[in-house]
């Protein structure tokens, strides 16, 4: 890749006009990055006509329409009685009919007067809606006459967020892809081709040309997986080659018949087996790779503790990496005390450890004397360095690309590799999204555990549901509530947990507030006070950021709104948020009145099982049905482009195209460094 496109793709979005930097930590919340390359990957999910229309009597309720209309009046809105009232526009189209434009925001009153003048004709775009008259609020754009070629006749909409607009979008990304041809000039075909296709999924003519199989689609993808794929085979070709091959480290301390005593249970079936497997890799001459899955709530951090303790016996260290600080601090919590019990010294590193509490950390692991570290990308930065680093464990490694997990493993000299996974995957595409892994599987539960009693109920009931909710809260539980993010609008991610959270707040006045606009330190601490026995914080609302990681035993009951919007690994993965003691647990799924029947299919399924490799094996038959989910939803591995159903037949060819390779062409390198975030990726 040349040097121009190479710095052109990292630039920070806040260097694009009209973006500064309040804007792109927006983007970078809802795109994972902040970079134009991280704009590039996150495409529209879909795409909004606005057909010209003259007549208002033409039109549906409902219906995205663009209209002429002559501004008659203006009645000022405001507060009245306690009540605030809108600022509405009182307009005419060319047939007479009335038509009603109304605005909420009174602080922005000035400027839709001054926009949309008496006695002047403007274009107006957006959504109808009927009452007693034809009103559309907030329209998506007014224009004068002749400026109305400015709206578009098809607009791509993206997947937004909190005060990121779909005009913001669209501006970001007119700009990108103006400068991105001279960016391109004396690529070869290969990566011009590939700007070409995702040039065409950023400005579709129709839905076909978001539909995963369309050309462009499949193009993306399959370069999308022939990177992974390509990944997979040099990162499995450096592990087994001679060059990389190590001692085997003696045994030095007898810790384990410790370990297992502090133990307050016994090991199932399945965790024995999946040591048996670990311990095994870490007694070859090459360095283990090896992915443990394991359902909700089966025990896997033990098994990961066990095998730190193991490498504790040769007097080597382990980093667990987890990708959010909330779990990293979680898994601090659960294995320090048993550290101190066995005399292990454990520690954390993060992103907020500053100054002298960092400085001592660092030297504490330069020198060998911490022997387990628990922490987020923090473990791999510059200035941290390790003795002898002999085991690097990676929970929620789907959140994490393989040029990351082999960033963390350069801190060491041919570290054995261990990564955790909470969210089952089909068997049938095993092989093909770990490749470079071995796979030990624990699909036991332990002891004691209570399935979870899920059931599914219309939105209509929320009062009954309440109601209920009061009972059991006076009895001591603490409850999960979960609102979903609205992706596909300018209407604020944040709306429904809000509203949810100020309607629960008058039955239950000590409710929480969590979603991922909060500042770290907040939510973070909200997050603990719930989990606090003895705190009084009952209830907690909250979106997604949930998903992974909260561990609250007394938390019996989780309620997800909207559940039909989920996916079904996403919903199994927030259901395990609860059933985490030996209580009875109840997980209620309410959907909206306007549900599909793929989606009433899937609340079923969750309903039947709670086996996360049956669901995985029908989430992959449903999204066949031609219902696609999203990547995001998938629960998987987080890819753009890449469909597991309608894209099977890719990863047959990808996986066979990589292995085939001899050695990286600069196509797929620089394929590599695009999906893979360039961590050490050399493009």
């Amino acid at each position: 890749m040349k040097r121009e496109l190479f710095e052109f793709l990292n630039t920070d979005l806040q260097f694009i006009k009209g973006v500064g930097p309040v804007l792109a930590a927006r983007f970078d919340d809802v795109l994972g990055g902040r970079r134009v390359l991280d704009f590039m990957l996150h495409t529209p999910a879909y795409i909004r006509a606005r057909g010209i229309t003259e007549n208002i009597a033409t039109a549906m309720p409902g219906d995205v329409i663009t209209i002429p209309l002559l501004i008659k009046s203006h009645r000022t809105g405001g507060v009245f009685r306690g009540h605030r009232r809108p600022t509405q526009i009182i307009c005419a189209d060319k047939m007479g009919n009335s038509v009603v434009i109304q605005f909420f925001n009174v602080n922005f009153l000035d400027y839709w007067l001054k926009k949309l003048p008496i006695g002047a004709w403007r274009m107006v775009s957006g959504k109808l809606e009927r009452g007693a008259r034809a009103t559309i609020n907030h329209p998506d754009f007014i224009e004068e006459m002749q400026n109305a070629d400015k709206i578009p006749s098809v607009q791509a909409i993206y997947p937004a967020g909190e005060g990121l607009t779909q005009k913001t979008f669209a501006n970001v990304r007119d700009q990108i892809f103006a400068l991105l041809p001279d960016k391109l000039h004396g690529e070869n075909d290969d990566i011009c081709e590939f700007f070409d296709a995702l040039r065409h999924v950023h400005f579709p003519e129709s839905n076909d040309d978001l539909n995963p199989n369309s050309p462009y689609m499949v193009k993306l993808a399959y370069w999308e997986l022939l990177a992974h794929q390509s990944a997979i085979v040099i990162s499995r070709r450096n592990r087994t080659n001679v060059q990389n091959r190590r001692t085997v480290r003696p045994k030095k301390y007898d810790l384990m018949d410790k370990f297992y005593k502090c133990l307050p249970f016994s090991m199932t079936g399945a965790q024995t087996r999946a040591l048996n497997d670990i311990f095994s890799d870490m007694a070859r001459d090459i360095p283990m790779m090896r992915l443990v899955q394991g359902d909700v709530g089966s025990g896997k951090t033990i098994v990961a503790l066990a095998s730190a303790v193991k490498m504790a016996e040769t007097g080597a260290q382990t980093a667990l990496l987890a990708p959010t600080d909330t779990l990293a601090q979680q898994h601090y919590a659960k294995i320090k005390p048993m550290c101190d019990n066995i005399g292990i010294v454990c520690d954390i590193l993060t992103g907020r450890d500053k100054g002298a509490p960092r400085r001592e950390k660092l030297i504490s692991l330069r020198s060998g004397r911490t022997k387990i570290v628990v922490g987020t990308h923090a473990l791999f930065s510059d200035d941290v360095e390790y003795k002898d680093l002999g085991l690097v464990i990676i929970d929620e490694q789907h959140r994490f690309g393989v040029s990351q997990r082999e960033a963390l493993r350069t801190k060491g000299a041919n570290p054995d590799m261990l990564a955790l996974s909470a969210t089952p995957i089909p068997r049938t595409l095993s092989m093909t999204i770990y490749g470079d892994m071995d796979v030990s599987i624990i699909n036991e539960k332990p002891a004691g555990r209570l399935p979870i009693k899920t059931t599914k109920l219309p939105i209509a009931r929320v009062g009954e549901l309440i109601e209920r909710l009061k009972l059991q809260i006076d009895a001591g539980a603490k409850v999960f509530w979960v609102c979903p993010l609205v992706a596909e609008s300018d209407v604020s991610d944040l709306t429904a947990v809000n509203a949810r959270y100020d309607e629960l707040k008058k039955y239950f006045p000590h409710a929480g507030l969590v979603h991922g606009q909060m500042d770290k330190k907040q939510r973070d601490a909200v997050m603990a006070e719930f989990a606090d026995d003895n705190s009084g914080m009952q209830i907690m609302v909250a979106t997604t950021v949930i998903e992974v990681g909260i561990d609250v035993p007394r938390a019996t009951i989780i309620v997800i709104e909207n559940a039909e919007r989920f996916g079904l690994a996403a919903l199994h993965q927030l259901r395990g948020r609860v059933g985490r003691g030996n209580l009875q647990s109840y997980c209620i799924l309410l959907y909206g009145r306007n549900i599909s029947e793929d989606g009433l299919k899937r609340l079923d399924v969750l309903t039947e099982t709670d086996d996360g490799f049956a669901i995985a094996e029908q989430d992959l038959i449903m999204r066949g049905t031609g219902e696609l989910l999203g990547t995001r939803q998938s629960g998987w591995i987080n890819y753009h482009f890449v469909d597991y159903a309608r894209h099977r037949d890719l990863f047959k060819l990808a996986s066979t195209a990589a292995r085939d390779m001899v050695e990286p062409s600069q196509t797929v390198r620089d394929l590599m460094f695009i999906f893979d975030r360039g961590v050490g990726i050399s493009a």
